[in-house]
């Protein structure tokens, strides 16, 4: 038994490791048009941090857009997200372990504590479980309670496969065009109320779903 526990351990090694690999060869090979792009440029010019928030199921564009970029990104503690993580960490992110359902209270003052001092913060709204599309607070309440702009990015892939997943989980195929859209920053007043701050969330919803659509048109 404890033979088949080392080799049990190997092959899940070795399946993160390649994975990582792959992912990144994959993503190289892309041609990735950014429009807007200075909306964050503008942004780093002045050091300042910001969240961005793209949906779940087209996380990995941006993931690898933003390698090396001085982000903090929040990963459920699942098994997938122990896989999303050792991807990250090759990328240079600073992980956030923790979900809405689990541990996600200390996770969102982790957040904000980050973009306070030297990070800014990557949020797939809609994460980890779903409903796919619909955004949560955490973006919004990382942007008011530390100050920061929030911005939304849309990501389109023309050649791409599917999962049958919740989230429908995109895989771009190799050397595929896709194509990014940021929107302009969006500044969060500390002193919104509950039923405003709710309002805005829809707003941002609506926002990053027209994104998101926009991004398709190729």
């Amino acid at each position: 038994m404890k033979l088949k526990k080392i080799w049990q351990d190997i092959l899940r090694f070795l399946g993160h490791y390649l994975s990582v690999y792959l992912i990144d060869v994959l993503c190289k090979s892309l041609k990735i048009e950014q429009v807007n792009v200075e909306a964050i440029n503008n942004l780093k010019a002045q050091k300042k941090n910001y969240v961005l928030a793209f949906w779940h199921g087209t996380m990995l564009i941006p993931w690898y857009l933003h390698k090396g970029d001085g982000f903090a990104a929040l990963t459920s503690r699942s098994k997938d997200g122990d896989l999303l993580a050792k991807i990250l960490k090759s990328w240079d992110y600073r992980v956030i372990r923790g979900s809405s359902s689990s541990g996600g209270n200390k996770a969102l003052e982790m957040m904000v504590d980050l973009s306070k001092s030297e990070y800014s913060i990557a949020v797939t709204p809609d994460g980890p479980r779903g409903p796919a599309l619909q955004m949560k607070a955490g973006a919004i309440i990382t942007a008011k309670r530390s100050g920061i702009p929030l911005i939304l990015l849309g990501i389109g892939i023309e050649k791409k496969k599917e999962l049958k997943s919740w989230d429908k989980f995109q895989i771009p195929k190799f050397f595929t065009k896709v194509k990014v859209i940021y929107s302009e920053p969006i500044y969060i007043d500390r002193n919104l109320g509950y039923s405003e701050t709710s309002n805005l969330i829809k707003m941002c919803e609506s926002k990053l779903n027209e994104l998101q659509l926009n991004a398709g048109k190729f």
